[in-house]
């Protein structure tokens, strides 16, 4: 297995920057989408993949939860990274000469007000590094970009304006993912466990399906419905509870889950990042 970790984006994105702190011995592997990341670990091209999730700001990433089932990958880990965007622009640019900003769409929306206020306009990109690779190469200094500051020194950037996002709690939740499944074990420490099932295309399903974690007092912290295969009979749901499939209480309600299911996957059982806890996060 190369020893590799892959992510979406260009040298300088956010997932390049979680990637390298979390895990720092791995080489970094760009990759043009989420899909292609994810296929770099089930192809053997990397050992991982990190993958945003979820923003505090902006919310869910898209498209993400429908990739996360047809991977093939196991969850081993979540990373909470506190996102910084800087405005970048050339080296010749000003603040005021500015008229168009570049970045992904996710940037672009956790600046909206930032972004209006500066009356400038905002053009969306594949990634937020890429906008700053694309500004260097425009060399037009009316146009700057979203972006880190490690892609500001990638391409030979300035920072016009720091740290601008429109709230200061913007953290950005990452997944990681490996061909291998490495569930944590039990009794060491708070848990996640993720999982996708299939409910009974019967009256109250869901209702039934779900009532096992309320009576065994078990937190969800995330339910994602979603259309499988253009079958709009039975829904599929991704979910993520608060402890490991081993403690009583969530091994009944996953018992009653799985009765009222017409299938049911565990895709990961891993360490909760000390963020919940420090934060209050669910």
């Amino acid at each position: 297995m190369t020893e590799r970790i892959s992510f979406q984006g260009e040298p300088g994105a956010n997932s390049h920057i979680a990637a390298h702190a979390a895990y720092p011995n791995l080489e970094p592997l760009p990759c043009a989408s989420f899909e292609d990341a994810f296929a770099a670990v089930g192809e053997g091209q990397a050992r991982y993949a990190m993958i945003p999730v979820e923003n505090s700001v902006a919310g869910r990433v898209a498209d993400v939860h429908h990739l996360i089932p047809e991977s093939g990958l196991y969850i081993v880990g979540e990373r909470f990274v506190p996102i910084r965007h800087q405005l970048l622009g050339l080296k010749d640019a000003t603040l005021e000469g500015l008229t168009h900003v570049r970045s992904h769409p996710q940037a672009l929306g956790q600046c909206r007000k930032q972004l209006r206020d500066l009356g400038v306009i905002a053009v969306k990109t594949a990634d937020t590094a890429g906008a700053a690779r694309e500004i260097a190469e425009l060399g037009d200094p009316k146009i700057g970009a979203l972006a880190s500051s490690l892609a500001a020194d990638i391409y030979g950037l300035q920072v016009l304006k720091a740290d601008i996002a429109d709230a200061a709690h913007n953290t950005t939740r990452f997944l990681v993912f490996s061909r291998e499944q490495q569930n944590a074990p039990a009794g060491n420490g708070r848990c996640m466990t993720s999982f996708v099932f299939r409910v009974r295309n019967v009256p109250a399903a869901l209702y039934k399906a779900l009532g096992g974690f309320a009576t065994n007092g078990v937190n969800m912290t995330k339910i994602e419905s979603y259309i499988e295969g253009g079958a709009f009979s039975a829904a599929m749901f991704f979910c993520e509870v608060e402890g490991h499939p081993e403690e009583t209480n969530v091994k009944l309600a996953l018992e009653e889950l799985a009765f009222f299911s017409s299938s049911l996957d565990i895709l990961g059982v891993y360490p909760a990042d000390p963020f919940r806890t420090a934060s209050g996060a669910r």
